[in-house]
């Protein structure tokens, strides 16, 4: 694979992230976004190397349960944001200034890359050095394209909160996420 296949496949993989970080300036305008960017790219990073380490002794488990995974983390989110997107204002939860949300929200959107780790492993990558390029640019991305969509999300979120309610919108794209990563993965076992 070369840098240019790499930044694509960094860039794809950080869609998720780029999403949330948007609906996440919506929500929390006052949010220090560098420490949702920081998990973000690290999850993003961690999760190809978990699946490249693991594929020898998980890669049946992983590959059977990954999308479902995905798929609980944002609908059970999601879900909980369009439910109280229909409550009073002060019983609003949803809090992408938590440590505990970015926390489910970096895992959540990269379990995806697991199966990228997989496919390291069987194109060739058979040792940790050859990993480093491509686990840097997967990483730098997904930090940086957080960043941006924060920004975004921060710059026109005004204009986003008066038209609709952000926490159902939000909500909504995350379970939309979740969706697409499931049917994409059932999808490619037929």
């Amino acid at each position: 694979m070369n840098l240019f296949d790499i930044i694509l496949l960094a860039i794809a993989l950080a869609m998720d992230c780029f999403t949330v970080s948007i609906v996440s300036g919506v929500l929390a305008r006052d949010l220090r976004p560098y420490r949702m960017a920081v998990l973000f790219g690290f999850f993003q990073a961690l999760m190809p190397l978990i699946g490249w380490a693991g594929i020898s002794y998980f890669s049946g488990y992983l590959e059977a349960v990954d999308h479902w995974i995905a798929f609980g983390l944002l609908a059970f989110i999601g879900g909980k944001m369009v439910w109280e997107s229909f409550g009073p204002e002060e019983e609003q939860h949803f809090n992408p200034r938590r440590l505990r949300t970015q926390l489910l929200l970096a895992i959540a959107t990269s379990i995806d890359a697991l199966a990228v780790g997989i496919s390291f492993a069987c194109t060739g990558y058979d040792y940790l050095s050859q990993l480093v390029l491509p686990l840097t640019v997967i990483g730098l991305v997904s930090f940086l394209f957080s960043l941006l969509g924060y920004y975004l999300g921060r710059r026109f979120g005004k204009t986003i909160a008066r038209r609709l309610k952000p926490e159902l919108f939000g909500g909504i794209i995350l379970i939309g996420i979740g969706i697409k990563i499931l049917i994409s993965h059932l999808t490619e076992s037929l």
